[in-house]
């Protein structure tokens, strides 16, 4: 009998992941489970325990009857996501660790990991599937589309995807769930992890002020009126609606946009005078962007798509955009859209979409009004 393949499963103790391992050694791989610790400060805190998450993992190793391994990451994550994640934000820059997670963590040192256990695939609860084609592999976006990540892995290449399965990117969330309890999974219930383990759902502002120095300055309305005082640059995105500590200008003549108690929005950040601008009303012009350029691109198919017409995401859970993308488009690329953009966010990632096919994408430098 020939051997069966080896994959190795990057268990995170989530159940997507789970019903992943579940799916392969269902279908006659011999299943690894890994574990990954990406983070080691203050992880014993209320906000992020990968030990509870360890040992939901292991849990669910023990049901499905596979190995599981503990790996510890931590210092590759430091130096290879955290490190760019504060000196992006330390620039004004309102970054995306989980893009750079996926490039740098888990599809390179997990990767690397696997092939020495003598691993031929390896396997991640992520939403998205590969697709072979012509000799090349495409990633595509999972077949839900409320839960797909492809904007998450489009700076995958062709070596990293050639050696990875997406086994739930073609189930929807309810199937995996009404899986993970058919097979009485302990984790079936577990709920969503939401944001990047080393924040989890503590108050950001606090986690980034251990690491950023805070430099209070003025907020100023469209008609540069101080109305407020920031807390730091570093500490805000554009488009933040939350967290702003300013009200409604009872003044008269404060009412462009929508009255003197609509919302408040970050729609500018000058890094120079150190000042944050804020406008009211979600539909204002200063918060609506007709094109973009970006670098560091990545593209999956190891060169740029040809100038045309394609759908875009500036940002995870939108809808796909209409865009056209100019010519030169390698290292950095430039994006027009007939639909004006809201709240294009410099160092979030810019990700085009032929249809179902994710093609790449990069970091955005500057949005044009």
């Amino acid at each position: 009998m020939s051997r069966k393949p080896r994959v190795v499963v990057g268990l995170s103790g989530g159940v997507d992941s789970a019903v992943s391992a579940y799916l392969l050694k269902q279908q006659g791989y011999e299943v690894i489970g890994i574990f990954m610790k990406n983070w080691e400060d203050d992880d014993d805190s209320e906000y992020c325990s990968s030990n509870e998450d360890f040992v939901d993992a292991a849990a669910v190793a023990d049901v499905i009857g596979i190995e599981i391994e503990h790996v510890n990451f931590a210092a590759d994550y430091k130096d290879r996501v955290f490190a760019e994640f504060l000196r992006e934000y330390q620039a004004g820059r309102t970054p995306n660790p989980d893009v750079l997670c996926n490039a740098e963590i888990k599809f390179k040192a997990f990767l690397d990991h696997a092939m020495r256990l003598g691993a031929e695939k390896i396997a991640t609860g992520h939403y998205a599937r590969v697709r072979e084609r012509a000799g090349r592999f495409e990633l595509l976006k999972g077949l839900d589309d409320t839960k797909d990540q492809s904007y998450f892995l489009h700076r995958l290449n062709q070596a990293q995807l050639g050696k990875t399965l997406f086994p739930v990117g073609e189930l929807r969330k309810t199937e995996v769930r009404r899986v993970a309890e058919e097979i009485r999974l302990p984790n079936a219930k577990k709920k969503d992890s939401t944001g990047i383990c080393f924040i989890g759902e503590r108050p950001f502002r606090e986690f980034l002020n251990r690491y950023i120095s805070k430099e209070p300055g003025p907020i100023k309305d469209e008609r540069g009126r101080v109305i407020g005082q920031h807390q730091g640059l570093s500490f805000y995105t554009l488009g933040q609606r939350q967290g702003l500590g300013i009200g409604g200008i009872k003044e008269k003549g404060a009412q462009r946009g929508g009255g003197e108690h609509a919302p408040w929005f970050v729609a500018r950040k000058d890094m120079e005078k150190n000042t944050l601008w804020v406008v009211q009303g979600h539909d204002h012009p200063w918060l609506l962007s007709s094109a973009l350029d970006a670098d560091d691109a990545s593209w999956v198919a190891g060169e740029a798509p040809q100038p045309g017409t394609y759908g875009s995401k500036t940002r995870y859970r939108q809808a796909d955009a209409d865009c056209t993308l100019a010519s030169g488009a390698s290292a950095a690329f430039h994006l027009d859209f007939p639909q004006p953009q809201w709240a294009v966010t410099p160092g979030q990632s810019a990700v085009l979409y032929d249809g179902e096919v994710c093609l790449g994408g990069g970091v955005i430098s500057t949005a044009a009004k």
